[in-house]
């Protein structure tokens, strides 16, 4: 069985031969550089200028080197993330600095920093939409976008792979509270709320208009696509349910349902934390895949979600607890943990393995290889 039969039978909620895996298929399920570099030395793998996947998370791109290595069944065939899109670094003292396409300024320090952070937001001022002509919208259709895509969906295809095409942007409500800053972002909805539509419904006008052109271009060849929209912390929802139901579910919707108009794919939605009151919303609008499964969140049980949820939904992630085990353990506790997951997640298809969320710098080694070992060994069907 090669990776592509592999996941599309879980996929389709079937048990194939082993339960897939999944590292730097999207960017949320990668690993950052400096643990990337410590994992390929002790692979004993040659020395090599590692590449950046995502520059706001410091992602590497995992080489093929190590797909291979590890049996990793999926291929992300494009970059998610618009900040890397034209990108130009400038040096601003103790930091590194840029500003993304959609004038949202990021700064990493030099010296110890891990990640990028936001540090402007052009709307931050802005508001009433009046006070948003003078902005610039990126052109989501711009044909650099979509140069030699095809041609990476097709022989990824052909390799036998699953292919993941991502997406323009971060989520419709995360957008807006990039554009706007967090603070505006929550009292927009109260205070402005004719702002935050009109925010969140350009932000899908364009989403959706990048969407149609991509998979013209490569959708014969796509299997997944990411969108995300983090709309949970780690013990309640970071806006109300009815809120969500109101403003930001018929947007999701319309998206979703888009993009299913345009091509047989599925659809993979990333949201860290307690999302569980929203999963059968997530259902409703046309979520296929729920990514990262954060177990440490109030209210994800594995064996509780499996049984409410399993037959709707595809679990992508839940592998490994990044946030209490995978940096912080023992390589015999994370071979705990990860037995665990595999077991409540595992049965009956539906499930593709992945750590819950990015692989961080402070992973060890030996951890990440404790992971895959597990994965290997209890990952049978």
């Amino acid at each position: 069985m090669n990776s592509r039969e592999r996941m599309m039978m879980a996929l389709n909620h079937q048990e194939p031969d082993h339960v897939p895996f999944d590292l730097g298929g999207t960017v949320a399920t990668g690993i950052h550089k400096i643990a990337y570099r410590r994992l390929r030395n002790l692979l004993g793998l040659k020395e090599i200028e590692i590449r950046t996947e995502d520059i706001i998370q410091q992602l590497a791109t995992v080489d093929e080197d190590v797909m291979e290595m590890l049996q990793a069944d999926c291929r992300n065939v494009a970059p998610r993330s618009s900040a890397i899109y034209n990108l130009e670094l400038r040096d601003e003292g103790e930091y590194s600095a840029y500003t993304d396409e959609w004038g949202i300024g990021w700064r990493m320090p030099k010296t110890g920093g891990f990640y990028y952070d936001m540090s402007d937001h052009p709307l931050a001022n802005a508001d009433s939409i009046e006070l948003t002509t003078h902005y610039r919208w990126p052109d989501p259709v711009d044909p650099q976008r979509f140069d030699g895509l095809r041609e990476r969906a097709r022989r990824a295809h052909q390799e036998g792979k699953v292919v993941i095409l991502g997406g323009l942007c971060a989520g419709v409500t995360e957008m807006h509270s990039w554009l706007r800053g967090y603070v505006n972002y929550y009292t927009d909805f109260y205070m402005h709320q004719d702002l935050s539509e009109y925010l969140m419904d350009k932000v899908v006008e364009l989403k959706m208009a990048y969407w149609e052109k991509a998979l013209q271009a490569a959708g014969e060849y796509v299997d997944v696509v990411t969108e995300a929209d983090d709309v949970a912390g780690q013990d309640r929802l970071l806006v109300s349910p009815d809120l969500y139901r109101n403003l930001i579910k018929p947007r999701h919707k319309k998206l979703f349902n888009y993009i299913k108009k345009l091509a047989p794919v599925k659809v993979f939605f990333h949201s860290c934390g307690a999302v569980r009151p929203l999963i059968g919303d997530l259902i409703e609008v046309g979520v296929d895949i729920l990514n990262p499964v954060q177990k440490s969140a109030k209210g994800m049980d594995f064996q509780e979600l499996k049984k409410e949820f399993g037959q709707d939904l595809v679990f992508w992630g839940g592998g490994v607890d990044t946030q209490r085990v995978y940096g912080s353990g023992t390589p015999a506790q994370v071979r705990e943990d990860v037995r665990r997951n595999i077991e409540a997640l595992a049965p009956g298809g539906g499930f593709v393995f992945g750590t819950i969320h990015n692989t961080q710098p402070n992973v060890p080694p030996e951890n990440i290889m404790a992971m895959w070992e597990t994965w290997r060994d209890f990952g049978r069907y």
